[in-house]
């Protein structure tokens, strides 16, 4: 079964990409990912705070967001209790680039324009074959508009474009009123793929004591539909490559995925779960699933249920909401 794709300008033998998370903090862990077939390997995000841990005493202000930038330091963790450190990733990067064949993708979740641009310098520099960009914002401030939101995310990725030459993916969280919109901003600000979406971790209540509960809860299946609707809207419209994250457990998921117009799709908590191995069972499920239904590549099917397949997508969209909302029989 031929299961070729491109991402990020990269042809990958297959769709199925490790994720930015924790199995790639140590060689041993990459090393077991490229074992098990993974065609690219995603470093976990560096956060701009950490940097700005190193730059904040020669600093008289940050460029955009400067005082919700300023408290969010105050409730950072201490720097000892990441992963990694600026220091330490670059170095980190270089190891992973130097133990593996496959792309290797430098991961930044960030906000302001002027924050990390010179440090989007330095991991190309030390070897990063792409970049990507988590833009995880939630908005809060009430006198703060959704265009003036976007607008900072786009200045954005316009300055990491202009910094560096890599490829560059923008993850971005599902918050957006029109997202179609927004991907077609980014497409222009110079992003070459978009990721949907990064997971909104929610805090729970602690009733008793009055305390936020932070817990890390790992994907299902179920939270993959979300996703599927927004590669569906926005493939056919952009010339980004598009790339699935968060709710893909099983070749059918990211089958689904790829129907909808991803090139690639992400897994981390499938991978959290069972191991590096589950990569291989997953490629595994998804020829099996392209055989049953007697299709010979994985081009064939890719982008066949998106939107612009629909005569009227807004008509479309109305009478699903309808039928779903009637189906319902007790």
């Amino acid at each position: 079964m031929d299961l070729r794709t491109t991402y990020l300008g990269f042809p990958l033998a297959h769709p199925l990409v490790p994720g930015a998370g924790p199995l790639s903090d140590d060689l041993d862990g990459v090393r077991r990912l490229e074992d098990a077939g993974a065609p690219m390997i995603i470093l976990r995000s560096l956060f701009e705070e950490q940097l700005a841990y190193e730059q904040i005493a020669a600093q008289e202000g940050i460029d955009a967001h400067a005082e919700a930038f300023a408290e969010a330091l105050s409730y950072l963790p201490e720097p000892d209790q990441f992963r990694f450190g600026p220091e330490s990733y670059v170095d980190h990067l270089q190891k992973v680039k130097a133990a593996v064949r496959v792309p290797v993708v430098a991961s930044l979740n960030g906000v302001t324009p002027g924050g990390w641009v010179e440090y989007a310098r330095l991991l190309e520099w030390a070897g990063a074959d792409a970049i990507e960009l988590n833009l995880f914002l939630v908005a809060t401030d009430p006198d703060e508009a959704g265009d003036q939101i976007e607008r900072g995310l786009i200045q954005l990725v316009t300055s990491v474009r202009a910094a560096v030459k890599v490829p560059i993916a923008v993850k971005i969280s599902p918050f957006y009123t029109a997202l179609p919109n927004f991907a077609r901003q980014l497409d222009s600000a110079g992003a070459t793929g978009l990721v949907v979406f990064n997971r909104f971790y929610e805090p729970d209540i602690d009733v008793k004591d009055q305390q936020v509960q932070r817990r890390l809860h790992l994907s299902t299946s179920a939270e993959l539909l979300p996703r599927l609707h927004a590669l569906a809207v926005v493939s056919g419209r952009t010339s980004m490559s598009l790339a699935v994250t968060g709710g893909v457990h099983t070749g059918v998921d990211a089958l689904k995925a790829v129907m909808c117009g991803a090139h690639a799709v992400q897994v981390v908590s499938s991978l959290l779960l069972n191991g590096p191995s589950r990569l291989a069972v997953l490629r595994a499920e998804l020829e099996q699933t392209l055989e049953k239904n007697e299709y010979e590549s994985l081009a064939q099917v890719c982008g066949t249920m998106t939107m612009t397949r629909a005569p009227n997508p807004k008509a479309f969209e109305r009478v699903n909401y309808m039928q779903i909302l009637q189906s319902w029989r007790g």
